[in-house]
Parts: C-alpha cells; sequence; structure tokens
C-alpha cells in the first residue's frame, strides 16, 4: 500500500500538494489552534487495484452462496416435512419443532368501514362480522435450537 505523507509547516514557503482550505481545516483541529508553528503530518492512501483474482474469487462466493442457499433450503423442507408427518426428534443437544402462525389481513379494514357508512350501516359491526368470517392464512417455520 502506497502511503505519502504531506508535511505542511507555516514557517516554510513550500507550495502544499493539498489546497489551502485543507491544510486550514487540519490546523484548526489541532489542539493548539490554527497556524500554529509545528508541522502538520497527514497520512494520504493511494487507492489499491482491484485485482480480476479478487474479482473472480467474488464470483466464485456468490455461486457458491447460491448453491449453499440452495442445499439449505432443501434440508429445511426436508426436515420441516418428516416433522409434519410426526417423525421423532432423535435425542440430543439440539430440537427442531414447528411454530404455526395464523394471520388475517387487516388492510381491508378501511374500506369495509367506508363501505358500511355508504350503506348505512353499523360499520363497527359489520368490521367484526367480515374478521370472523375471514380464513386466517397459515404460515408453517422451522425453528432449530
Amino acid at each position: 500500500m502506497a502511503t505519502q505523507q504531506i508535511v505542511s509547516s507555516v514557517s516554510q514557503q513550500q507550495k502544499s500538494p493539498l489546497p489551502e482550505t485543507v491544510i486550514d481545516r487540519l490546523q484548526a483541529h489541532r489542539s493548539d489552534g490554527p497556524r500554529s508553528r509545528q508541522a502538520t503530518v497527514v497520512p494520504i492512501s493511494a487507492p489499491q487495484t482491484i485485482t480480476q483474482l479478487e474479482l473472480t474469487v467474488l464470483l466464485s462466493l456468490r455461486g457458491r452462496l447460491s448453491q449453499l442457499e440452495e442445499q439449505v433450503q432443501e434440508a429445511e423442507q426436508s426436515i420441516k416435512n418428516r416433522l409434519e408427518a410426526g417423525a421423532s426428534l432423535e435425542p440430543g443437544d439440539h430440537r427442531a419443532e414447528l411454530k404455526e402462525n395464523f394471520r388475517r389481513n387487516v388492510a381491508w379494514k378501511a374500506v369495509v368501514i367506508r363501505l358500511a357508512e355508504r350503506l348505512r350501516m353499523n360499520s363497527e359491526a359489520y368490521c367484526a362480522k367480515v374478521l370472523s368470517s375471514t380464513k386466517p392464512s397459515r404460515t408453517v417455520t422451522l425453528v432449530i435450537e
């Protein structure tokens, strides 16, 4: 890694590679205030070249990640299917279970209230009736600890 050090001092009358405003800001942040007689050393790293090897490795890692995600998905689905079928779990440190969630989509509520009000119905009672007749969606998640 190529690192340049830029030394700037007020007592020296050299042309600095950094604009004067940058040097002023750097010196203003020092505890002894701006325009001190001490030199300010600012390390600047040159950007490193991105090699073809790095790009190849990244593409390879992405491909392996994709394969691993597929394998994980297949393994989870296999365990999930067997648990749903009633398979027993070998005793040990880990446990696996299916977590079942039911959820109703409630985005309809504002539309139902407007419709009930337009039809001069009791909107709260109508919402309760619609909710009770709505079947919840079921999701099953595999939990392994």
